[in-house]
């Protein structure tokens, strides 16, 4: 029997109190979680790093998980082993998932069975853990809340990150005209090579120009928005007639006129994936699977971190100067 299989600690981020990135302590003898009946136990190869995952660790989210606790719930890796009710997985399979239990940033994770998917080998463990939370998301806010059809137009506020290229590759994919901002040459050309028709700087001054006069001064009907607490009162000025504001990721307050979703009847929507039903999560899953078959589905993977560097990680998603695709933990 090789080692790894009868090992009962493991190498995992702790989180022991909420505050700053140094709160990410790797502990070197957690215990290896047994997975329930109806669970997977998965060999982590690598784990996608979220914005959400520093507002959780900051004590500053919404939801708030018992400490001490480990972050992370997008990871990719090989079924180590099943529970009883388990049957659609087996020791061995490659898989990933949006939905650890136990936490990702670790070299085992428990994860519901349900919410494990297989991973095709059209993609390797770094772009597994970048399917999760930014394609479900991405999926999310463009069809299930944004209610996109082909032939419109979508701009993407923020499109060189994990969701934001997975908001271009969707939507291009199912017929819609893909506008795309960055805040660097590399972030643009990254947007380009996945789906945008056009991608504008949004460090430039006359950025939001260039956008009206690109849709001719019809505007967009949809804004998969990253950062509205800078965005959201220019997006109102860049939507089309009945045009949609889905707020994906916001950091703070932001002061907007009202009257400004008066003249053309528009919505602002806010996007949770933990709200998702069953059947929404099926939905996805399904067309993002199809998409992983197809070939369109291609996750854009940026920087890779060791566990031990976690903390640096965090520091570098809310910080760094410009994203360019997904960060993952190895």
């Amino acid at each position: 029997v090789p080692m790894a299989a009868t090992r009962s600690v493991m190498r995992a981020v702790r989180v022991f109190e909420f505050g700053g990135p140094e709160v990410l302590k790797l502990q070197p003898n957690v215990p290896v979680p047994a997975p329930g009946q109806s669970q997977v136990l998965i060999k982590v190869h690598a784990c996608g790093v979220n914005p959400v995952e520093t507002y959780i660790r900051s004590g500053s989210y919404a939801r708030k998980p018992a400490l001490p606790y480990t972050p992370g719930s997008d990871v990719a890796g090989v079924v180590q082993s099943v529970g009883e009710r388990v049957t659609a997985f087996k020791r061995g399979d490659r898989v990933f998932t949006m939905a650890t239990t136990s936490g990702g940033y670790a070299e085992y994770a428990v994860a519901e069975a349900d919410s494990v998917f297989p991973l095709s080998d059209k993609l390797d463990f770094r772009q597994g853990a970048a399917v999760g939370i930014p394609y479900f998301t991405a999926y999310r806010a463009l069809f299930q809340k944004g209610r996109a059809k082909a032939g419109e137009t979508v701009l993407v506020h923020g499109a060189s990150g994990g969701v934001g290229i997975a908001a271009c590759q969707i939507a291009r994919a199912y017929g819609l005209k893909v506008l795309g901002t960055a805040g660097t040459e590399e972030g643009i050309n990254l947007v380009l090579r996945n789906g945008a028709h056009q991608a504008f700087n949004h460090r430039e001054a006359n950025y939001v120009d260039k956008i009206k006069e690109y849709t001719g001064m019809q505007g967009v009907d949809i804004i998969i928005e990253m950062l509205s607490n800078v965005n959201l009162a220019t997006d109102l000025q860049l939507l089309a007639y009945a045009g949609r504001v889905l707020v994906v990721g916001c950091r703070g307050p932001v002061e907007i006129n009202p009257r400004d979703t008066m003249a053309k009847e528009s919505s602002i929507i806010g996007v949770s994936l933990f709200l998702e039903t069953e059947e929404e999560k099926r939905e996805c899953a399904t067309a993002l699977l199809d998409g992983i078959e197809s070939g369109w589905l291609k996750p854009a993977v940026g920087s890779d971190y060791p566990l031990e560097k976690a903390a640096e990680a965090h520091k570098d998603i809310i910080h760094s100067s410009g994203a360019r695709g997904k960060m993952i933990l190895l």
